[in-house]
């Protein structure tokens, strides 16, 4: 089945830049045709779980629309690398409030922002930004 693998996580600086990878393997040919989303969700310390960004994906019109949330909107960028499956995630300007396990998810076709929504989740990358 699909599976994700984020990388790119770590102790990172205060004021330094954050850029993770999310890789998904075993994408059907006919999920591409029809189009999928891939999305960045991250946990902070004693919060729920909050979205970042959504991607449209896939051999289809509009590959490459990313959407924020938002709470991201203007903090974050986002990219892809569309024949490879795989999403990006940036962010400039780290501070210590931005330490928080990141997930990566992709659900079929356009899913908005909510974790019920996306099939498949990857185990998360742990970022730490010291103070």
């Amino acid at each position: 089945q699909v599976q994700l693998v984020e990388s790119g996580g770590g102790s990172l600086q205060a004021g330094g830049s954050l850029r993770l990878s999310c890789a998904a393997s075993n994408v059907p040919t006919h999920v591409r045709e029809t189009g999928y989303t891939m999305a960045w969700f991250r946990q902070q310390p004693g919060k729920q779980r909050e979205a970042v960004a959504r991607i449209w994906m896939g051999d289809v019109p509009g590959s490459g629309n990313t959407y924020f949330s938002d709470s991201a909107e203007g903090r974050f960028t986002a990219a892809q690398d569309n024949a490879k499956n795989t999403v990006y995630l940036q962010k400039n300007s780290l501070a210590p409030d931005d330490t928080a396990v990141y997930y990566c998810a992709l659900g079929l076709g356009q899913v908005m922002l909510d974790p019920s929504f996306y099939k498949y989740w990857g185990q998360g990358t742990q970022v730490t930004v010291a103070s």
